[in-house]
């Protein structure tokens, strides 16, 4: 699995994660999952993501994830 799956992959489970918990544990889990959306809208624009750049340093092989 190539830096940009992971990073799809792990983005989807931490936004199903903080809805998890808002229903469960506290609304204010929901502010998570904005950060989690708000970082993806400014990767898309940047080209910058944090998850891919630490992915890429532990030697995780970059890629296009839809190759």
């Amino acid at each position: 699995m190539n830096v940009d799956r992971l990073v799809f992959a792990f983005a989807g489970l931490m936004i199903l994660v903080s809805l998890g918990l808002s229903q469960v544990h506290s609304v204010y889990w929901l502010w998570f999952t904005a950060f989690i959306g708000l970082n993806m809208f400014q990767a898309a624009f940047t080209g910058f993501c944090p998850l891919a750049k630490i992915l890429k340093a532990v030697g995780i092989k970059p890629g296009n994830a839809f190759n």
